[in-house]
């Protein structure tokens, strides 16, 4: 008798403790909801005091003015930038970003950050912990012994196991709360040419002006939420002066806490779309409603160009499942290239030469629905043109994706995204 009813207890806590191990990995891999289910309809444009209040109230960040922005191209240029920005730190140096790997790429970035504590400054970095998982521990180590706060958000532990699925996507640097970093950019030999020359494909941006306190806020709030502690004071929000001519505005999206600010952002900034929208991005896998609203720009005579990466993406997976929901915008006229020469990781957005988007997110369900993103849109028709310019000159080394070429396509590569179709929501 008593031997049964071990056998009962035990059978009994497995089933719970399987039942709730079930219930974590569930939860870890759905996304939240999506909140906005119905298609935007505006009665306004770019050009209009509506779209600009529009954006700063919903979304409720400010449209600041007086800031500068400096383009970077690919690894090598941007990296070198942020290391001289780092070594010219006197106060205060805020990093976050998704992925840090790799001894070219993140060895000069630890000596940096270390040379900066040993010389006083206050260095905060917070790495992803997926992102940063193929990093040796020992440069996490070494930073933390020069005095460097390091956080791996997100590492494994028994009381956050619901949220491990829910990772910081965002790219951002700040060096004594006046020039910011941002864009597409991580921190890994990927960046940098390898033997062939290759290297990813990628477009940043150096900031400089008032912006750059609300991309300060967006880190200072992620680095409360991992460490309980609050960052202030002038090391890390000076008075900042007017750099330049442009409006920007900084978004963050958190969706795990419900904030689903960038699809409802692009949503919005599409809905308004009279001329031409550009968009380039590594990763093009959004949902129907997302894809639905690209349709009807096209179906408003609006020129509609997307840039995504060819064979040489790193998730070939995420490209499959996308080509089988082209159609629909194919036969609108939605006009879809693929970057040839090495993998693509620019997000970049423009609307009618008036309104551009550039930081960290991709348009597809994970940036959407499940990762913290931050993106910084400009209000200013130079840079939104040159933005689109800077897509356009990819798109010459890109191949035009027709429908004829969608109808074409092997079995094999309509099973694989059928497959990988399965998991869509959770890319």
């Amino acid at each position: 008798m008593k031997r049964r009813t071990r056998l009962i207890a035990l059978t009994t806590t497995v089933i719970t403790l399987l039942f709730a191990l079930g219930s974590v990995l569930f939860y870890n891999a759905m996304p939240s909801p999506k909140r906005l289910l119905e298609p935007v309809s505006v009665n306004f444009d770019t050009r209009d005091a509506d779209f600009r209040r529009s954006m700063g109230l919903i979304f409720e960040q400010p449209i600041v003015a007086g800031n500068r922005i400096d383009p970077l191209q690919d690894g090598e240029a941007i990296y070198a930038a942020m290391l001289e920005a780092i070594d010219s730190a006197e106060t205060s140096i805020t990093f976050e970003t998704f992925e840090f790997w790799g001894e070219k790429a993140t060895e000069p970035f630890v000596d940096a950050l270390i040379a900066a504590a040993e010389r006083g400054v206050a260095v905060h970095a917070l790495i992803d912990y997926v992102g940063s998982s193929s990093a040796a521990v020992n440069k996490f180590e070494r930073m933390e012994e020069a005095g460097v706060d390091v956080i791996r958000w997100r590492k494994p532990s028994w009381y956050e196991l619901a949220h491990f699925n829910h990772r910081t996507h965002r790219k951002l640097l700040m060096v004594d709360g006046r020039t910011g970093f941002i864009g597409g950019a991580s921190i890994t030999d990927n960046w940098l040419p390898d033997d062939d020359g290759l290297a990813y494909r990628d477009h940043h941006f150096r900031v400089e002006g008032p912006v750059v306190a609300n991309m300060q806020a967006a880190f200072v709030d992620t680095w409360l939420d991992a460490s309980g502690r609050l960052l202030l004071g002038d090391a890390y929000f000076p008075e900042l002066e007017i750099q330049g001519a442009l409006d920007a505005q900084m978004v963050t999206s958190t969706p795990s806490e419900g904030r689903h600010r960038m699809r409802m952002m692009l949503m919005v900034a599409i809905a308004t779309a009279e001329q031409r929208i550009t968009l380039g991005s590594a990763y093009f896998y959004p949902d129907d409603e997302f894809l639905k609203a690209l349709v009807e720009a096209r179906e408003r005579n609006v020129e509609v160009n997307i840039l995504v990466p060819g064979d040489s993406i790193d998730k070939g997976f995420v490209r499959h499942a996308s080509v089988n929901r082209w159609r629909p915008m194919l036969e609108a006229g939605v006009k879809i290239h693929e970057y040839q020469p090495s993998m693509y990781h620019a997000k970049l957005i423009s609307i009618d030469d008036r309104w551009a988007s550039i930081g960290s997110t991709n348009l597809d369900n994970r940036s959407f629905r499940i990762n913290k993103e931050g993106n910084l849109n400009v209000y200013d028709e130079e840079f939104a043109r040159y933005v689109r310019e800077l897509v356009e000159e990819d798109i010459r080394h890109a191949e035009h994706y027709d429908l004829d070429r969608w109808h074409n396509r092997p079995w094999r590569k309509r099973l694989a995204g059928w497959v990988s179709m399965v998991a869509g929501a959770h890319f």
